[in-house]
């Protein structure tokens, strides 16, 4: 499942959908909100082209299931204003072994970096910036 939400993510609902029979492992990642460098960060803006940032969360998340045998994987990016300490991305990735769903957790982080039109603007007592994006 693929999911762009601005409410909180439920990690135990996650791994709840993850969880196979046939699955030794399961491997989740939650990223936060952190304030880089004590820089005074306020907040976080993330927005995403919704669209087309479904669309390519889900080829990835296809191209993981593939190349490392996932037997399922949850991936949930949240928009809106975050405060320093909220979730901002969360994935769950269930497989026969562990090093399987720490595999497939990465790529999904890592290509989700890359590619999906998702952006971050922090907003601290220094100004404004844009992050990151694809």
């Amino acid at each position: 499942m693929i999911e762009i939400t601005d409410s909180e993510i439920c990690l135990v609902e996650l791994i709840k959908r993850a969880r196979r029979d046939d699955a030794g492992a399961v491997v989740t990642f939650l990223g936060t909100v952190r304030d880089d460098e004590d820089c005074g960060l306020e907040h976080l803006e993330v927005e995403a082209f919704r669209e087309a940032a479904l669309a390519e969360l889900e080829v990835i998340r296809q191209e993981a299931m593939s190349r490392f045998a996932l037997k399922a994987a949850e991936v949930v990016h949240r928009t809106g204003s975050l405060a320093v300490g909220e979730s901002i991305v969360a994935i769950v990735c269930s497989a026969g072994h562990r090093e399987e769903a720490f595999s497939g957790c990465r790529y999904i982080i890592e290509q989700l970096k890359r590619r999906a039109p998702l952006w971050k603007k922090e907003i601290s007592e220094k100004g404004e910036r844009w992050v990151g994006g694809a």
